[in-house]
């Protein structure tokens, strides 16, 4: 990276089926043999009981079945989660930078941080992530609180500390997402004048995101960032994913429009 640095941006990414294909809570379900997970957590999200994101974190401190999880449990989880594609290059690519260009990388997520760091060890530091974390009790290992749980405005409130943090402008934060508990980080982001993008087809993300980017590759976030953030063309796109030893075999560049149509009552 050349020397003279003249832009310095934060990029904030969620890990849930944005770094991953799984979902944190389904994979630690597995390992513990809990069955009805989803029904679980839909409940909790109908009755607005917590953050939408929070959801495993409170079942981890309330639900019967879940009160038995050790740190250790989370870390095993972690193992075991399904992480994209060549989230290495990915990561590494952010660290160099390019013409003049810096980026400070950070994963803020929802779900346990002690998941996120054993599926992210050796690829993302420790302290650039951000998640979910518990007081454990001393003698029995049980987790006995939530200290942290970034979701919701929780994330807002993380990547606006880390903007502080980093002296970086709001209007050069990107954020990276795929649901629900990313929906208030993405409006604030927005409306600060920064750049989002989603990796989900989902229509309440997908409407908010500034750009919509859909793989099993991570490196496919790169291309938003490097067309809208950096004023890359098509074939140096191309060419970065070449010099890794990938070929974009298809890219369909396309709008999506949700609508729904019924029938007119009023003749």
């Amino acid at each position: 990276m050349s020397a003279a640095v003249t832009r310095h941006y934060l990029v904030a990414c969620d890990f849930d089926q944005t770094l991953s294909f799984n979902d944190s809570g389904r994979v630690l379900s597995e390992l513990l043999g809990v069955s009805a997970f989803e029904h679980k957590v839909a409940g909790l999200a109908e009755i607005h009981l917590v953050q939408q994101g929070a959801e495993l974190a409170y079942l981890l401190r309330h639900d019967p079945e879940f009160r038995r999880v050790r740190q250790e449990h989370l870390v095993q989880a972690g193992q075991r989660v399904r992480l994209k594609k060549d989230i290495k290059h990915f990561v590494e690519f952010l660290e160099r930078g390019a013409e003049g260009v810096r980026f400070s990388f950070f994963v803020v997520s929802a779900a346990p941080k002690a998941v996120v760091q054993a599926a992210l060890e050796g690829v993302v530091p420790p302290d650039h992530i951000y998640g979910t974390e518990f007081d454990y009790d001393p003698s029995s290992g049980e987790i006995c609180a939530i200290a942290k749980a970034p979701a919701g405005y929780g994330k807002v409130a993380i990547v606006e500390e880390l903007e502080a943090t980093l002296q970086t402008s709001p209007h050069r934060t990107i954020y990276v997402g795929d649901g629900n508990s990313d929906v208030h980080v993405m409006l604030r982001v927005n409306n600060r004048g920064g750049f989002t993008i989603a990796v989900s087809e989902a229509k309440y993300i997908a409407r908010i995101a500034k750009r919509t980017v859909v793989s099993d590759n991570a490196l496919s976030v790169l291309v938003p960032i490097l067309e809208d953030v950096m004023g890359w063309d098509a074939v140096r796109i191309r060419e970065l994913f070449e010099s890794y030893g990938l070929v974009v075999q298809e890219w369909d560049k396309a709008r999506t429009d949700w609508v729904t149509i019924r029938e007119d009552s009023t003749g």
